[in-house]
C-alpha cells in the first residue's frame, strides 16, 4: 500500500548568528500493507511527524520516493512532487483542525464541496455519505450541532469523520489522542482500533506514547535521531528489542551488562554479569567473549520472600529498597550487590522495604541487544 524508499528532510536551524542543516528525517525505507495500524513510534524530534507530514504532501522532501497503492506521490529521481490536494489521502491534525464557524454536517461535508466540480457529488449523494460517515463514528444524532459544542472526544471522531468522508486508500493521524484525558484517550484507542479494523482501512499513525502504540498497532517502527531503529509486531519490538534505545524506550526495562562466557546449540547464551550468571536467548549470533547487555522487563522479574543463598544460574539474591503500589501492580526497587532492580507483581504482592528477596530472571523472557 505504501512504500516509502530512502526518503530524507533537512531544514535549516538558526544557531546564534549562523545558521545549520539539521537532518530531520535520515534516509528511512518502509513498507505498510494494505488494511495495516501501522504507528510511528518515538521521542520528540525523531522525525516521525515530519516523515508523515512528507507522506501527505505538507513537507516537501529533499530526497527519495513515496508511492501509495502503486502511485507515485513523490520522487527525486523522476521528478514527481503532487501537491496535498492531489494525493487524495486522509489527514487529522493534533489539533483536530475542525471549523469552528461550522456545525457537524458541514465540516464534514466540507471535502466534498471544494473539490473540481466534475469530481462534486449531487446534493442528495453527498448528505447519504455524510450520514453513513457519522453513523460510523458515532456523531449521527449531533449533525447539527455547532462544532464548537462538542467534547474533546467528540471533536476527535469529527476530525476523523472529516479524513473518512472521501475514501481514502491511506490515512495519516499526527498523535490525534494527545489533547484527551487518560480515561478518555483509553477508551478513544479502542475506538480507533475497531473502527479501522471494521473498515479494513491502512492507517498511519503518529505518537510517542509507548502504550497506545502497543495496544493498538499491527506494526510499529521506532524512530530515532531521523531512522527507523526498528520495524515489527508489538509483541516482537517489546520482547524482543533490536537495541538498547528500542528497549528503553518501549516500557521499564532493567540493563545487566556482562560478557557472553558459553552457548549452547539452542542459542542460549550465559552471560557473568557483575552480580552473577544468566541464561538469554537471542535472534542475533554472539560470539563467546563478546560484551552485551541483557534486557529483562520488570514484569519477568519474578521476586519472592527467601533468605537462602542463590546458587542457581539467573536467580539473585536481594534487599527491597522500595515499593509502589501502581493499582493494577506493585512495583519494588531490590538492591542487588551494586545494581538496583526493578520488579513488577500483581497487586496482591506487596513486600516491604529492608525485607530479604530472591529474584528468579527467566532465560526465555531475557534478550540479548549490542552492548
Amino acid at each position: 500500500m505504501l512504500s516509502i524508499r530512502s526518503l530524507t528532510k533537512t531544514f535549516r536551524a538558526k544557531k546564534g548568528d549562523q545558521s545549520e542543516e539539521v537532518v530531520a528525517v535520515d534516509g528511512i525505507s518502509l513498507e505498510v500493507a494494505e488494511g495495516d495500524f501501522f504507528t510511528l513510534l518515538g521521542p520528540s524530534g525523531c522525525g516521525k511527524t515530519t516523515t508523515l507530514r512528507c507522506i501527505a504532501g505538507l513537507e516537501h522532501a529533499d530526497a527519495g520516493e513515496i508511492s501509495v497503492a502503486g502511485r507515485t506521490l513523490y520522487s527525486s529521481e523522476k521528478g514527481i512532487q503532487l501537491r496535498a490536494n492531489q494525493r487524495h489521502l486522509g489527514m487529522v491534525f493534533q489539533s483536530y483542525a475542525i471549523w469552528p464557524h461550522m456545525d457537524v454536517f458541514s465540516n464534514v461535508a466540507f471535502p466534498m464541496q471544494v473539490v473540481h466540480r466534475k469530481q462534486r457529488l449531487r446534493k442528495k449523494e453527498m448528505a447519504k455519505r455524510v450520514d453513513q460517515v457519522l453513523t460510523t463514528v458515532q456523531l449521527d444524532h449531533l449533525v447539527n450541532r455547532p462544532a464548537t459544542d462538542l467534547s474533546g472526544g467528540q471533536q476527535q471522531r469529527l476530525a476523523l469523520a472529516r479524513a473518512l468522508v472521501m475514501n481514502p486508500p491511506l490515512l495519516l493521524l499526527d498523535e490525534p489522542l494527545s489533547n484527551l484525558d487518560a480515561k478518555l484517550r483509553e477508551d478513544m484507542r479502542l475506538e480507533l482500533k475497531s473502527l479501522q479494523r471494521n473498515l479494513g482501512i491502512t492507517l498511519v499513525y503518529v505518537t510517542h506514547d509507548q502504550v497506545e502504540a502497543l495496544a493498538m498497532s499491527t506494526k510499529i517502527a521506532v524512530m530515532q535521531d531521523g531512522r527507523v531503529a526498528q520495524v515489527g509486531r508489538p509483541r516482537e519490538v517489546y520482547e524482543r528489542p533490536a537495541s538498547r534505545f528500542v528497549a528503553g524506550f518501549i516500557g521499564s526495562c532493567n540493563f545487566l551488562e556482562g560478557t557472553i562466557s558459553a552457548v549452547d546449540a539452542n542459542h542460549l547464551y550465559r552471560v557473568d554479569t557483575d552480580i552473577g550468571a544468566l541464561h538469554a536467548t537471542s535472534d542475533v549470533s554472539y560470539q563467546v567473549g563478546s560484551r552485551v547487555v541483557v534486557s529483562v522487563r520488570p514484569e519477568h522479574v519474578k521476586i519472592e520472600k527467601d533468605e537462602s543463598v542463590a546458587d542457581r544460574i539467573g536467580l539473585f539474591n536481594g534487599v527491597v529498597e522500595t515499593r509502589a503500589f501502581l493499582g493494577e501492580s506493585v512495583d519494588h526497587v531490590v538492591r542487588v550487590g551494586s545494581l538496583s532492580i526493578r520488579a513488577r507483581c500483581n497487586a496482591s504482592t506487596s513486600i516491604r522495604p529492608g525485607t530479604d528477596v530472591t529474584l528468579t530472571v527467566p532465560p526465555e523472557l531475557c534478550a540479548l541487544v549490542p552492548e
